[in-house]
């Protein structure tokens, strides 16, 4: 488990690199089968076949039953996950990766103020402040920048 901010700091960036890979490789696999909701298909099971193995030789594979009892609400990030692959690949290649991305990170700072603020899911709340705001709109003006 990652307990020090500069691990997660890498884990995240490399994570957003992959973001910025995963759409347009899945945007070619889109037109290389005509569908682009077969490419994400494909992409998530993929990625749910990787992440069953590990999981299974990590021996964590019981705890996959406890998901039956954990609230419905709770099982919804798949769909979130899975609309997030379908609507990036669909849009990289009008936007871009580099508008795409900015675009994306600016829903996603909206919806954190949101998450933040109203302290969702246990986690802990958070104002909305001046800076804050002035972060997502430097954001919102990268998005500009990065378009016209």
């Amino acid at each position: 488990m990652i307990n020090t901010p500069f691990p997660a700091f890498f884990l995240i960036i490399v994570a957003g690199a992959a973001i910025a890979l995963q759409s347009p490789l899945n945007a070619a696999l889109g037109r290389h089968i005509g569908s682009s909701l077969g490419a994400a298909t494909i992409s998530f099971g993929v990625g749910f076949a990787l992440l069953l193995a590990i999981t299974l030789a990590s021996g964590d594979g019981g705890r996959l039953l406890d998901a039956a009892h954990a609230p419905r609400l709770l099982l919804t990030g798949g769909l979130l996950g899975a609309f997030l692959v379908w609507a990036t690949l669909a849009s990289v290649s009008v936007l871009g990766v580099l508008t795409m991305s900015s675009v994306l990170i600016l829903g996603q700072i909206v919806a954190a103020l949101a998450i933040d603020h109203m302290g969702l899911f246990g986690l802990v709340a958070r104002e909305v402040s001046l800076t804050r705001l002035m972060a997502a709109g430097l954001v919102a003006a990268g998005v500009v920048l990065s378009r016209y």
